[in-house]
């Protein structure tokens, strides 16, 4: 009803719900959680046993995101806190970067399905008010019937934005709130760890 406008509209309403379910499932699969982690590896590091706290991460399944970058910083503490730094943050970007992608494309559906769907509306005025030029009889329902196949494209377009968009604040909001939750966490870990490496070194001085 909406004339040619409604077929990549069709095609971007498609992309959207498949890209919203894939990466719900994503996120929901991938266990965001970080306070269990960070207590568990602190408890350990505080007790002095860095090697038990690497095997803690480890033993975590893949899914436990927090675990495997507390577990880069972990296997080189001994090489001081710029490479400790430096290691957990590379895999926390790396984390990140996957738990965020499609990311973009939501973000250009929702720009795209809009505009499509105006472009289609104005194209579908046009039909219409050419139908009606042409027309020897104008009447309300000549006029209405165009006006109304022209308005549909933009409603579609409007609706497969709102979803986009929505989906993508909801997605950025839950991997921001891990990403600065780790990062926290990530900063006591360093803390720990160097104080605990401190103090094995006044022991070995002893």
């Amino acid at each position: 009803m909406g004339g040619w406008a409604m077929w990549p509209l069709m095609v971007f309403s498609v992309a959207t719900v498949s890209l919203i379910l894939e990466r719900f499932i994503h996120l929901l699969y991938h266990d965001l959680s970080v306070d269990d982690i960070e207590k568990a590896v602190l408890d350990t590091i505080d007790r002095g046993d860095r090697q038990e706290a690497v095997e803690q991460c480890e033993a975590y399944p893949k899914r436990k995101t927090g675990a495997s970058i507390f577990l880069a910083g972990l296997k080189i503490a001994p090489l001081g806190e710029s490479r400790i730094e430096r290691a957990m943050e590379a895999e926390a970007g790396e984390k990140i970067n996957n738990l965020e992608n499609g990311f973009n494309l939501l973000v250009a559906l929702g720009s795209i399905a809009p505009i499509t769907g105006f472009l289609g509306t104005v194209s579908g005025m046009i039909s219409a008010f050419r139908s009606i030029a042409n027309a020897d009889d104008v009447n309300a329902q000549l006029v209405a019937g165009g006006i109304f196949e022209a308005l549909i494209t933009t409603a579609f377009g409007l609706a497969i934005a709102i979803a986009a968009i929505t989906a993508y604040n909801i997605f950025a909001h839950v991997v921001d709130k891990f990403a600065a939750r780790v990062e926290k966490a990530g900063s006591e870990v360093i803390t720990r760890l160097l104080l605990a490496e401190k103090k094995s070194g006044h022991a070995h001085n002893d």
